[in-house]
């Protein structure tokens, strides 16, 4: 029912995919640098529950309105240019708490904006639209296989900018407790979010 010889072929596209620094993987090390390791595996976890939404909307066939509609992808990014700035507003005020002795670093939240990250990333989507059904390869069911493809694009994805994430983290665990050093790693931690968001707002205005 299900072909399994593609996936060494499959993975190899992953990895080059995964490989260029993109939107989740520079969110993970802002995450890890501002919130430490276990706000990096809530953050994965959300990320990981993003991407499971693409997959499945590509596999029972959703996706076909984003190809219909690209206008659609433009929104979406501009979107997620709005809310890593939010970000970077939230992560400079916490910055500047630091510097007085304060933190408003809120946990519960890293999952949802781990979800919320992954679901502005419209590169997810093109890649599951794109990449899966050309994997079908002798599969009896292609929507099996389709569905099977996806779970191991998250897991790969989960696995190795968790793993990114928690290296971050360790930083933010080295210099807890001096407030000039979370200060820094906090208004990195900005920077990023500031650079990423001008990025892709670049890339809807070249597009």
């Amino acid at each position: 029912m299900v072909d399994l010889s593609v996936l060494p072929g499959y993975i190899a596209v992953i990895l080059l995919f995964l490989g260029p620094p993109g939107p989740d993987m520079a969110y993970m090390i802002a995450v890890g640098l501002e919130g430490g390791r276990r706000a990096a595996l809530k953050a994965i976890l959300g990320i990981g529950t993003g991407m499971s939404v693409y997959a499945a909307a590509v596999v029972v066939g959703m996706g076909k309105i984003v190809q219909s509609y690209p206008v659609v992808l433009n929104a979406v990014r501009i979107f997620g240019a709005a809310y890593l700035l939010w970000l970077a507003y939230h992560t400079l005020r916490n910055a500047r708490r630091a510097l007085s002795g304060h933190t408003d670093l809120r946990a519960g939240r890293w999952y949802l904006r781990g979800v919320f990250v992954s679901l502005t990333n419209p590169k997810i989507i093109l890649f599951f639209l794109a990449v899966l059904p050309q994997f079908i390869g002798s599969a009896g069911n292609p929507v099996v296989q389709m569905g099977v493809l996806g779970a191991v694009n998250v897991l790969t994805e989960v696995v190795l900018y968790g793993t990114i994430g928690v290296l971050a983290g360790s930083f933010h665990a080295r210099f807890t407790g001096e407030s000039k050093a979370t200060a820094v790693l906090n208004y990195v931690a900005c920077a990023v979010y500031v650079v990423l968001a001008g990025t892709i707002v670049a890339g809807v205005s070249s597009g």
